[in-house]
């Protein structure tokens, strides 16, 4: 029976590089797998998905309207798919969730997302909390903070690592934008 899956994390915890992985090994047994990452997230210059380890991956690109449950069967009856990675999860919306969802149950395909639990502000993304939700297995993967304990963070800052406590839930950033730490030193560096 196919699952819906969810991997999340802090910053830096190689969400992108165990996508990738879990990817090579579906394929590696000739497998066809589907990979997707979010339209609003344009860093990467090369191709779509791709660590901070150098691993890259060609994906397509979900934006607010996507409705992946037509798109993913699509590709589906063109030959069978054996599974659907996608990475930026927390850039889903409540409906894509539950489109996945119905991949897993109606279609038979496991579908595995990857994305950040909380903001900046320690608030839940809408598609994470949908998978948080409804996911049939939720696995957090470690990030470590600067003091060595497990990040569960994300702290935003300014160009001369200022914490920064307001803005827009959603800013596109890696290590110049944001800094993964324990909830202990997110809070100390939000009150300083």
């Amino acid at each position: 029976m196919a699952k819906l899956y969810f991997y999340y994390a802090s910053m830096n915890a190689g969400k992108s590089t165990t996508l990738l992985q879990a990817d090579f090994n579906y394929r590696e047994r000739g497998m066809r797998t589907m990979l997707w990452t979010a339209a609003l997230d344009d860093r990467s210059a090369g191709k779509p998905i791709a660590s901070r380890i150098g691993l890259e991956a060609n994906a397509h690109r979900f934006a607010a309207d996507t409705d992946l449950w037509a798109d993913v069967m699509a590709e589906h009856g063109a030959g069978p798919l054996d599974c659907v990675l996608l990475d930026e999860a927390q850039f889903l919306s409540k409906a894509q969730v539950w489109q996945l969802a119905r991949l897993a149950d109606e279609a038979g395909i496991p579908v595995l997302c990857y994305g950040l639990r909380t903001d900046f502000q320690g608030e839940l993304f809408p598609g994470s909390a949908a998978l948080l939700g409804i996911a049939d297995s939720l696995v957090e993967l470690k990030a470590v903070c600067h003091c060595g304990r497990k990040a569960s963070m994300n702290l935003r800052v300014d160009g001369d690592g200022k914490a920064i406590s307001e803005g827009a839930q959603t800013e596109i950033g890696g290590n110049e934008s944001y800094v993964a730490l324990c909830r202990k030193h997110f809070s100390e560096a939000l009150s300083a």
